[in-house]
């Protein structure tokens, strides 16, 4: 079996600041690699975990696959002045196109209500916001493929 722990940190990593950067939006924030995984401390040397490093390059590979931007990076602690992209934005704004797929609610519930309530409860980022605060890393890395799946389907 292969380890995929890595992965897994990938996919809650990369939740994890794109919810950070909504919450944030539009304004452009300096988003530090402890503000999404804790303190931690350098080795002897003064060299990052492993850990660290993965994250910030989480944070890289979502600016050069256009779903952020920044300006700069803070030697390896951070980027600086990072915002989301317009289509990352209106992506993680709207509302998935098959909600029942990750909640446990029929379509004709979900089509009762009304629709400014689907738009908060139902947003892409909202099924984000769940699947993190659930705990489960599968269901992290199933809405977080589906959201880079259909994100990626679209011009970013």
């Amino acid at each position: 079996m292969i380890d995929e722990i890595h992965i897994e940190d990938f996919f809650r990593d990369s939740a994890l600041i794109l919810l950070y950067l909504y919450r944030h939006f539009p304004r452009k924030a300096t988003l530090y690699v402890e503000d999404i995984i804790g303190p931690e401390e350098q080795d002897e040397y003064g060299l990052h975990s492993v850990r660290h490093l993965s994250c910030l390059s989480t944070m890289i590979w979502l600016a050069e696959e256009g779903f952020i931007r920044y300006e700069d990076t803070i030697r390896q602690e951070a980027l600086d002045q990072v915002v989301i992209g317009q289509a990352t934005f209106l992506h993680l704004a709207s509302i998935h196109n098959d909600i029942s797929r990750f909640d446990s609610i029929s379509s004709e519930e979900i089509n009762d209500l009304p629709e400014s309530v689907k738009a908060v409860k139902y947003s892409n980022i909202a099924q984000i916001n769940r699947a993190l605060q659930s705990g489960s890393s599968h269901n992290v890395r199933m809405i977080m493929l589906d959201f880079f799946g259909e994100a990626g389907s679209s011009d970013k």
